[in-house]
C-alpha cells in the first residue's frame, strides 16, 4: 500500500511541479499567427486539431491499461 501510495504522490509532483512548455513548429506558429492578424478563427481550429491528436494516444493507453488491470490482478 506504501509503495503504491508513494507512486501516486510522485506522480502528482511531476504533474504540479512540470515547467510549461510553449513549443510549435514553425509552420503552425506561422498558421497561428498569421490567422491572428487576419481575424480568422484558424487558430481554434489548430487548438482543436492539436487536442484531438493528444486525446487519442491518452485514451488508447488507458484503455490498455484498464484491460490489463482488470485481467491480471490479484484476486
Amino acid at each position: 500500500m506504501k509503495k503504491i501510495l508513494a507512486i501516486l504522490l510522485f506522480f502528482f509532483t511531476v504533474l504540479i511541479v512540470s515547467p510549461e512548455a510553449n513549443a510549435q513548429c514553425a509552420m503552425c506558429t506561422a498558421n497561428a499567427e498569421m490567422g491572428v492578424k487576419n481575424g480568422n478563427t484558424q487558430t481554434k481550429g489548430l487548438n482543436s486539431g492539436v487536442i484531438y491528436l493528444l486525446a487519442i494516444p491518452f485514451l488508447l493507453a488507458g484503455s490498455v491499461g484498464m484491460v490489463w488491470y482488470r485481467n491480471y490482478r490479484t484476486k
